[in-house]
């Protein structure tokens, strides 16, 4: 059976639904192009049933012992490791990354579900007896309601498992919307969910576009967003949620830029940046887009990193020995060749065009080529637009505080890294980017399940963060409790 054989459904109240939508927006192999399947555009009429479903297995959710709600979690965790392999193709087959990153991809979402099985230890308050004559005190944490997540293309399983499971497991309820660019993903992640025998109304599944978000942001019975996207609609997102009274958290976008100091082991470097920047073509938040060579780094590296741009292979994510998968649609590749050529006519050089790739067999692919930019402007609108593809920009500075000035002169601050092997340097770098993840010799400074997904300035809205401890905090609401009991009852003791 292919996908296109097999219909892009909703899951509310513990059941599969077909989607009365009017409207559906097709989905495509980027590599191949051919059809997978059409993602229903739920209306707002099919959000509130979700909702519903979901408010109405709140009560009962909250009132049980989170041992007992992480014991869900414990089951998925071994689901997903026993269909790994299948859900890395199914990732490599809608959003273009090749089979290693794909995988890469699932082991990260498995973490968090790890991570958030701890739960019992780190929902826990903390309490203070005798804070006054015969008054104790305390703290505890609750669940907020029904949560809601809306999640981008190009991580379809890791990003939703920021959120999800550290959701369930602190005893709220949970209203997923994907991508409707890679919705099939999530289709065979709540098959597995399906199996856990959940109560009806836990964790439920609404495919759409733009009118299934704006109904989730302004659902009356949604106390909690997450979200990741563009800059532009986290900031969007992030104003009309709060305005409607929701706790909020949204990443956005990022323009990375990496330091390489002439002290730096420069061929690993050049490796790693390379990797960094043109991994999964370009299209993540932490990918490297911004290269400030300092010095006498400048042209031993850049000669490295074009080396290392030219070779690598681009292909079909399955194929054997591909490196370098599609980007996600034709409009994305034309949006980013688009911007190379404004790049070039602000005045940058190509040290490597990936613009007009063709790869063997795969005609209708979205593919581009790694792209080196040399002496682009840093005025240049280009050098502050997150391009989103597998390009790159090198440009130098004459010391470590000249790129540290450059680094915190751009909107964004998803991730900055420094390559050196000066320790003195890296303090000062990593004390002074205004950034939320600073990699220091590593080039995606992605951090893991105990740790938050950090940004700041143009890069996030909000003040928890997915993953972690930050996750726990965003999904309880905080209850202090101050006690004081009549002294006859006193007595008694």
């Amino acid at each position: 059976m292919t996908h296109m054989e097999t219909p892009i459904r909703n899951y509310v109240g513990g059941q599969w639904r077909t989607s009365r939508a009017p409207d559906h927006s097709p989905v495509w192999n980027p590599a191949t192009g051919e059809p997978l399947g059409r993602a229903p555009m739920s209306p707002a009429m099919e959000v509130d049933e979700a909702v519903e479903a979901a408010a109405k297995a709140a009560p009962a959710w909250r009132r049980v012992p989170v041992g007992e709600r992480t014991a869900f979690l414990f089951k998925l965790r071994e689901l997903l490791r026993q269909n790994l392999e299948e859900l890395s193709r199914m990732i490599t087959i809608e959003c273009g990354k090749t089979l290693a990153e794909s995988r890469g991809e699932m082991l990260r979402a498995i973490e968090n579900v790890e991570m958030a099985c701890g739960a019992p230890s780190l929902i826990q308050g903390y309490n203070s007896e005798d804070i006054a004559a015969g008054i104790d005190e305390s703290m505890i944490r609750q669940p907020i309601g029904v949560c809601a997540i809306i999640a981008p293309f190009n991580f379809p399983a890791m990003i939703p498992f920021w959120f999800l499971p550290y959701a369930v497991a602190c005893g709220n309820t949970v209203v997923l919307k994907p991508s409707e660019r890679v919705p099939l993903t999530m289709q065979r992640v709540f098959d597995l969910i399906d199996a856990l025998g959940l109560p009806p109304g836990i964790v439920n599944l609404v495919n759409g576009g733009r009118e299934t978000a704006s109904a989730i942001l302004d659902h009356p019975g949604i106390r909690a967003v997450s979200f990741v996207g563009s800059s532009a609609a986290a900031r969007h997102v992030y104003a009309r949620a709060a305005a409607a009274g929701k706790r909020v958290q949204c990443q956005g976008g990022a323009k990375n830029p990496v330091v390489v100091l002439p002290d730096a082991d420069l061929t690993t470097a050049s490796e790693i940046v390379a990797d960094s920047a043109f991994g999964c073509a370009g299209q993540r938040c932490l990918a490297a887009s911004v290269v400030i060579a300092v010095g006498d780094a400048a042209r031993p590296f850049t000669a490295a990193l074009q080396q290392k741009a030219e070779s690598r292979i681009t292909g079909y994510g399955l194929d054997e020995g591909v490196q370098m998968g599609p980007v996600i649609a034709p409009e994305s590749k034309a949006r980013i060749e688009g911007l190379v050529g404004k790049a070039v006519s602000d005045g940058a050089q190509l040290a490597v065009d990936g613009r007009n790739a063709r790869v063997p067999n795969y005609q209708k692919g979205s593919f581009l080529r790694p792209t080196v930019l040399l002496n682009l402007p840093l005025s240049s609108d280009i050098a502050r637009t997150e391009i989103f593809g597998p390009v790159i920009s090198i440009h130098h500075a004459s010391s470590i505080d000249e790129a540290i000035a450059i680094v915190n002169s751009g909107e964004y601050g998803n991730m900055a890294c420094l390559f050196t092997s000066d320790g003195a340097n890296a303090r000062k770098f990593r004390y002074l980017a205004e950034v939320g993840n600073v990699g220091i010799n590593v080039g995606v400074a992605a951090p893991m399940a105990q740790f938050p997904f950090s940004g700041a300035r143009g890069s996030f809205f909000g003040d928890l963060h997915g993953q972690g401890t930050d996750a726990i905090e965003f999904f309880t609401q905080q209850k202090v409790v101050i006690e004081r009991w009549p002294k006859e009852w006193s007595r008694k003791f």
